[in-house]
């Protein structure tokens, strides 16, 4: 008996290779291109280690958990890191990099996270890439939650390393990846005698056995179901444009914001600026003495399918994340998020929680 998701033809290399070229697309990006067959942590910790090694010297910009695993890798692979921590309730601005810079100059690898859905915020990339690029050194960019959230210019931005993921905005599966290479980059894995090779982490692998040979051959058997719904996913976005899929993520993240500030009960915006909030997920911040997890646990005991999630480690007793990306990017999500807030705060013998007053700021931000 056959099975329409098991008994499969094998992908072809004219199919991956059609793949990468529409992710190409995607990202606007004239640099190379590489799918990777894993979770985006895949190609992250690949660019760390070709692209770091003893004597080199990073930045590595902490606005988040992502950038502290960042230096972990970083440090692992022998070079000296400078870590630029700003408090995770913000963004990190261009003037701060480019006073880090200054101050240590022998500074070649520049690593950041584009938007922190575990955090909420979202950085600048355009005006941070604009002083790596006057310093000199190499950028590489984690792009995994902003990408079809919000803009995402590698080549005119100045990145080197720029990798995406498909489980967030893009609305796709977690297991594939994608990240794109620039020439620069790829002088520097070449030079670096450290760089993974013959291994799954090894972007210079597909460097040279693919892609200087043509797209002809691939490494070896692509993750089928994984690459198919990528390219389902990729071709979904094309279909609706770009710009209506981050139009859609905007307008959720905005309706979010607006509906948990008029719900009152003390919750309010766990990032303090609107400017600095990603479109992916709205962080909260719970009020005084109510622990965000057990609030999180007695909403989800109603309703399971509510993307609502604690914040991790330290911050499970004072954050909550309201996720609004890929298909939970819409009104009824939303919504249906607050209004399940509003219960379970007015549950725990919160006062002054008001319900219609978040559902008519909901609304409000959809019908403008």
């Amino acid at each position: 008996m056959t099975h329409p998701l098991l008994d499969l033809p094998p992908l072809t290399a004219a199919r991956f290779a059609d793949i990468e070229r529409r992710v190409a697309a995607l990202l606007g990006t004239e640099q190379d291109v590489v799918i990777t067959q894993g979770e985006a942590l895949l190609p992250l910790e690949g660019c760390i280690r070709a692209g770091a090694r003893p004597g080199s010297s990073a930045l590595n910009v902490v606005t988040g958990p992502y950038g502290q695993t960042f230096g972990g890798w970083l440090r692992d692979a022998g070079a000296t890191v400078v870590d630029l921590e700003v408090p995770f309730h913000t963004a990190v601005t261009a003037e701060q990099v480019e006073r880090a810079l200054a101050a240590n100059p022998g500074i070649d690898f520049v690593s950041l996270v584009h938007a922190e859905a575990a955090t909420g915020n979202t950085n600048p990339v355009a005006e941070i890439g604009e002083v790596v690029r006057a310093h000199g050194a190499l950028f590489m960019l984690d792009a995994v939650a902003s990408v079809a959230a919000e803009p995402l210019l590698p080549d005119a931005w100045g990145v080197d390393l720029c990798v995406i993921g498909a489980q967030k905005a893009m609305g796709g599966p977690a297991g594939v990846s994608a990240v794109s290479v620039s020439a620069r980059a790829w002088e520097r894995f070449a030079a670096n005698p450290a760089a993974p090779r013959r291994s799954y982490l090894s972007l210079l692998d597909w460097k040279e056995r693919w892609i200087d040979g043509g797209r002809k051959a691939l490494l070896h058997a692509p993750a089928q179901l994984e690459m198919l719904a990528l390219e389902a996913c990729v071709e979904r976005i094309e279909g609706a444009g770009l710009d209506t899929v981050m139009a859609r993520h905007a307008t959720a993240a905005a309706a979010t914001r607006a509906g948990a500030a008029a719900l009152g009960g003390g919750l309010e915006p766990y990032v303090y600026e609107a400017r600095d909030a990603a479109p992916v997920a709205t962080t909260l911040r719970t009020p005084a003495g109510v622990d965000a997890a057990a609030l999180v646990a007695r909403v989800l005991a109603v309703d399971p399918a509510l993307p609502l999630v604690a914040g991790g480690g330290a911050l499970a007793k004072e954050m909550i994340r309201v996720n609004h990306y890929g298909p939970d990017a819409t009104r009824t999500t939303v919504s249906a998020s607050l209004a399940a807030l509003g219960t379970a705060l007015a549950g725990s013998g919160v006062a002054g929680v008001d319900q219609d007053a978040a559902a008519n700021a909901v609304a409000g931000v959809y019908e403008a």
